[in-house]
């Protein structure tokens, strides 16, 4: 049966759920057609700039032909095959590249397929590390107030339940929050004592939270006190990873190395799901055993997908040769200049900026809350797409994260178009 594109809107309505969509009154989808570079393409004729990279995982710009050849070229030859007893080149290929890369020791590299199981992925690791060396009462890891580290239980126990998972907490297991504060780190290390397992955060900066930043001293603090403690220290790069804040990983930014590193997002440079969690020999070698009840008991039938490897491989090459941060720092800081002026208007309370992502905090009017659930936030994502950008606003935070191909011309647009947003809210 052949449908008009016209139904698109129509048919979704009567089928799809959305993720993050309150269904009962959020307008239609926007029904995107095409994408290409820093553009996408809408039904109707409209195109809009790409903001935010697609949620934050676009890293070149869409349909780059680099990525889609390689995609191509690996389909033809070896579309998919278990990773349980068997390899291949992509996989193998794309691990030793993501080592040489990382900050560190890492020397071992588990894949699976988004940023929420990547972190699964290292909460269950250092949990059996402890296990396996006799200190199962080692099961309380300490996070970030506001911190999103994705939706999976463990991933959520991790998070703040505030404001995405309140009723989900009683199934969550515990977790300590702290401010990205030394002192607090300190205290919340001595309390838990030996129940502490580790230190879990977002290196810089807190994407769901409203692109909140914090200074690599904390950073360097967590290093410092995890080896003191003996605890591992989790690094969830899956936003900040490949050049967003200015560095290829944010921990270089304050020099530090992570005992589990999470990928995702923009490891594919935004084109098919995969993700990978990097890991010290000290963390693999607590897995190897005499008896196979010891292995590390986790995996997905796409784990290690060729297509994924081989796309990501040519990602990271792209990044490298074209000094992706290098480029990332320099879109920010054309937003941050463009957007200077906005900070002297009432209701702007803070202008931020890391790499390539630019964030205006933004005070809330009447009795409306501030945080995610601010009701400034579809109308400030309505008023965008007027004007010819897709931004998705952090409730009362407008921030802008473009992908690297975004022209001058296109950057200036968008700060136009946050600028009268601010104006006009």
């Amino acid at each position: 049966m052949i449908r008009k594109p016209i139904d698109l809107t129509a048919r979704d309505a009567r089928v799809c759920w959305h993720p993050y969509t309150q269904h009962g009154i959020e307008p239609e989808p926007l029904p995107i057609v095409r994408a290409k570079g820093a553009h996408l393409h809408l039904l109707d004729g409209r195109v809009l700039i790409d903001g935010i990279s697609s949620w934050w995982s676009c890293l070149h710009g869409h349909a780059d032909p680099i990525l889609i050849e390689a995609m191509q070229r690996q389909a033809r030859e070896l579309d998919h095959v278990l990773f349980a007893g068997a390899t291949h080149e992509p996989a193998v290929g794309l691990a030793e590249e993501l080592l040489a890369a990382a900050p560190g020791n890492l020397s071992r590299v588990f894949y699976s397929d988004n940023g929420s199981t990547a972190v699964e992925v290292a909460l269950k690791m250092v949990l059996l590390a402890w296990v396996h060396a006799g200190e199962a009462q080692r099961r309380v890891f300490i996070a970030l107030e506001g911190s999103y580290h994705g939706d999976t239980f463990g991933a959520m126990s991790v998070g703040d339940p505030d404001p995405f998972f309140e009723s989900l907490a009683p199934l969550f297991f515990d977790a300590k929050r702290i401010p990205p504060e030394p002192a607090a780190l300190d205290a919340a290390i001595d309390e838990l004592g030996e129940r502490a397992a580790g230190v879990i955060l977002e290196p810089l900066v807190q994407g769901a939270a409203g692109m909140r930043t914090y200074d690599p001293g904390f950073l360097r603090h967590a290093r410092a006190a995890c080896d003191a403690r003996d605890l591992f220290l989790i690094a969830d790069e899956v936003l900040t990873g490949f050049g967003r804040t200015g560095t290829l990983f944010a921990c270089e930014q304050a020099g530090i190395e992570p005992d589990l590193m999470c990928l995702a997002k923009g490891l594919t440079g935004g084109i098919l799901p995969l993700a990978a969690t990097l890991a010290t020999e000290r963390v693999y070698e607590a897995f190897l055993y005499h008896r196979r009840s010891r292995f590390f008991p986790h995996g997905h039938t796409w784990t290690a997908n060729p297509i994924g490897c081989a796309v990501a491989r040519a990602s990271l090459r792209l990044a490298q040769e074209g000094d992706l941060p290098r480029r990332f720092e320099a879109i920010g800081a054309q937003l941050e200049e463009r957007l200077h002026g906005v900070t002297r208007r009432p209701g702007v309370t803070e202008l931020r900026r890391i790499g390539g992502i630019c964030a205006l905090e933004l005070e809330v009017p009447g009795d409306d809350r501030a945080g995610y659930l601010s009701d400034l936030a579809p109308r400030l994502r309505a008023a965008a797409i007027e004007r010819g950008a897709f931004l998705r606003p952090l409730g009362n935070v407008l921030y802008a994260m473009p992908p690297a191909c975004i022209s001058e011309s296109d950057l200036d647009r968008l700060a136009d178009v946050m600028a009268h947003l601010v104006e006009r809210r």
